[in-house]
């Protein structure tokens, strides 16, 4: 058996003053809780006997300095404990809420009857399991971060195209609507208007489409744009017309 690293006693009392009466028997010390101390690995392991009671306490303080220089926590065997109470096992919680603040457990490999029936008594055996260890959040992957971030760039865009879209979507109908009754077209074939003029002059289409309501107004069309909404006004009024999209497609809004 390994030799003990550390080892600790708790005194209920100071030392007993002497009596008047030195013949008289000492009186029986009760039996105070020791502890001994063994590293295992990154855990250190602790082995009680004695009676885990109030003045159990005072091995908090050595039992705070084991669980420090541990690395991952505390294993506890209280086989040889041989009576504990509420106050024992207040001390050991508190040992357990100091090792789950520093990321650490702390586990009863072994307890005696006395000890398992207050477990049993109180539902707290489960936190001394090492179920009970502290989740910590896993760390990001060392590598592979690009698609992530690549990711949600791509839905930003996506939504701030989402949100322009409907917001001059009903200007584009209006446009549409004007070219309808201007020009007695179909709204297949007004739409065809609109895209073939806006990929034609290279102007988004949203504008296009401000720009056609503003005639309404009493404003006019740039000459170039004049001229290529009459040509696809034609194209898309000859018999058999089918109208489509040309394969660039309509000048998007795109800032």
């Amino acid at each position: 058996m390994p030799e003990p690293a550390y080892s600790a006693r708790s005194h209920p009392q100071e030392d007993a003053v002497p009596t008047a009466d030195d013949s008289a028997p000492a009186a029986v010390p009760p039996c105070m809780a020791t502890m001994d101390v063994v590293p295992d690995g990154d855990r250190m392991t602790v082995s009680m006997w004695g009676e885990l009671d109030l003045g159990s306490r005072r091995l908090l303080p050595e039992l705070y300095d084991m669980l420090t220089l541990s690395g991952g926590g505390v294993d506890l065997r209280l086989d040889a404990v041989g009576f504990c109470d509420c106050s024992g096992l207040n001390a050991l919680l508190d040992l357990r809420t100091r090792a789950v603040d520093q990321g650490k457990t702390v586990t009863i490999r072994s307890c005696g009857i006395a000890v398992e029936r207050l477990l049993d008594l109180t539902g707290t055996r489960e936190l001394f399991t090492d179920s009970a260890r502290p989740e910590r959040p896993a760390p990001p992957p060392p590598h592979d971060t690009g698609p992530p971030v690549e990711s949600g760039q791509e839905l930003r865009a996506e939504v701030a195209q989402l949100r322009r879209a409907m917001q001059t979507r009903p200007t584009i109908d209006l446009a549409r609507g004007i070219l309808m009754a201007s020009f007695n077209l179909t709204p297949e074939a007004a739409w065809s208007v609109l895209v073939r003029t806006s990929q034609n002059t290279n102007t988004k289409l949203h504008h296009l489409a401000q720009d056609l309501v503003g005639t309404v107004r009493g404003s006019t069309l740039p000459q170039q744009v004049q001229q290529q909404l009459s040509a696809a006004v034609a194209d898309a009024s000859r018999p058999g017309e089918v109208a489509a999209c040309p394969a660039g497609g309509p000048v998007e809004d795109r800032d």
